[in-house]
């Protein structure tokens, strides 16, 4: 049974500053949870679980008992930050990344991503492409949101997600080639083979930032048919994405 202050901390850490202070995130669903209680990197913290789950997932609470506990649907809900919970949520330890700052096969830059979603998305997108590593601008949507979590998948345990200020970062990386996703760039008809590079991805309705547009080696650009204005940032990554082919 849940007690008040459980309840309260589960809800704080809907917020940045929380998650931060004790370097933790939220999970939510079977599908993401059973994957992220596999991984060597995070530790899990507590989990607050349906009956059916714990009984399905009896190996995995073996030895760990004191960090499960089980509620029913209703306390459940109390605790969810999606709209249909879904048997679990547990909160994990924050992966740690390496910060090194040199570049190395094909990394996405991302500006001023703001939408969760989107997010959660692009992280998703770019472990689907094989990309180990991802550079946010700080002021790009928090990793650790559970809109992103929830987008992500297990993504967010393969792809490294790191926040730096991203000329600062071009520039310790001279000679790196910097595409750069632009409305008046050159569009592409055929696939570009990279060792290593930058993909610089732009914020949902400003695009990128002249400065950053200024460092870009070439700007590329998805060619259309129809008379949608552009493409929703996720989708117009994914297809750059299978447009840069990296070579070993």
């Amino acid at each position: 049974m849940l007690v008040k202050s459980q309840v309260k901390y589960i809800q704080n850490l809907g917020h940045k500053k929380f998650r931060d202070a004790d370097g933790v995130f939220v999970a939510e669903g079977p599908k993401i949870v059973n994957e992220l209680l596999e991984s060597d990197i995070l530790q899990l913290v507590q989990c607050f679980a349906t009956e059916s789950w714990l009984t399905a997932q009896e190996r995995a609470v073996k030895g760990k008992e004191k960090l499960f506990f089980q509620i029913d649907e209703k306390e459940l809900e109390r605790i969810s930050f999606n709209g249909s919970p879904n048997q679990v949520l547990a909160i994990f330890t924050k992966p740690v990344f390496d910060q090194n700052i040199k570049t190395k096969g094909l990394i996405l830059l991302l500006d001023s991503i703001q939408d969760p979603g989107n997010l959660g998305t692009i992280i998703r997108t770019a472990d689907w492409f094989g990309l180990k590593r991802v550079i946010c601008s700080p002021e790009t949507a928090d990793v650790f949101n559970q809109k992103v979590v929830q987008s992500a998948m297990g993504s967010i345990i393969r792809v490294e997600v790191i926040y730096a200020d991203l000329t600062e970062y071009i520039r310790l990386n001279p000679g790196i080639p910097v595409f750069a996703s632009s409305l008046d760039g050159e569009d592409l008809h055929e696939k570009i083979r990279v060792t290593d590079a930058l993909l610089l991805m732009g914020n949902e309705s400003k695009g990128i930032s002249p400065v950053l547009q200024s460092l870009a080696a070439k700007r590329i650009r998805i060619p259309g048919k129809g008379g949608a204005e552009s493409l929703n940032v996720a989708v117009a990554t994914g297809i750059l994405l299978s447009y840069l082919e990296p070579v070993s």
